[in-house]
């Protein structure tokens, strides 16, 4: 497995714990498909805002920070569509 492979598959996982610790926290149910859409999502938009609130959360695990970013990211994603929809 290279490095891409690897990475690729690291930002999968990263996107589906975010996806469904969005959803513990909001309510409502969705399957793998889901939580990797909204988790992913959710990464690019926590990851921007942290960066530009200059956040930083101090966990000395990268990928512990990483999933609490998108986790983030990912609840501002579902209130945002629920106040749209």
């Amino acid at each position: 497995m290279d490095i891409d492979t690897r990475a690729l598959l690291i930002f999968a996982f990263i996107g589906i714990v975010a996806g469904f610790v969005a959803s513990l926290l909001l309510g409502g149910g969705g399957g793998l498909l889901r939580y990797l859409l909204t988790g992913i999502i959710g990464a690019f938009v926590g990851g921007y805002l942290f960066d530009v609130l200059k956040i930083d959360l101090g966990f000395r695990s990268k990928i512990v920070s990483e999933i609490v970013t998108a986790s983030v990211g990912a609840v501002i994603v579902v209130l945002l569509a629920r106040i749209i929809a």
